[in-house]
């Protein structure tokens, strides 16, 4: 996938991706505070702790950044997608995500997706 990334920016000559492997859980993102615009967490706050993954989004991402929370419905069978115990509620996602000084702007319908929630947050300016 790093590789697939990287290849597709390139040929649309984008110069404002970044493209790295890492684990973020023991290392963090390894971006510089307020560098980001946007934070994309999809499928990943079933992990064992959400809230430090949280922490580390808010603490890249720029006034007024905006971080965009995807994850597996748990009220419906879906064809993939981790145990439906462990995935997390829109609920529970937005009041994690405010614990960390993120504010909630909205959920929205992913009507090409019909196994998923989704949920916008800003980041505050003050904390």
């Amino acid at each position: 996938m790093v590789i697939a990334t990287t290849t597709r920016a390139q040929q649309a000559g984008a110069r404002n991706i970044v493209v790295q492997q890492r684990d973020f859980m023991s290392a963090g993102s390894g971006r510089p505070d307020g560098s980001v615009a946007f934070v994309m967490l999809f499928n990943i706050l079933h992990i064992e702790d959400p809230i430090a993954l949280l922490q580390e989004s808010h603490r890249i991402l720029q006034d007024g950044g905006a971080l965009s929370i995807i994850h597996w419905r748990r009220d419906i069978d879906t064809p993939r997608g981790p145990p439906p115990d462990i995935r997390p509620t829109p609920k529970q996602c937005r009041l994690w995500a405010e614990q960390t000084g993120l504010r909630f702007q909205g959920m929205r319908d992913l009507p090409n997706s019909p196994w998923h929630w989704g949920l916008l947050l800003e980041r505050c300016t003050s904390f």
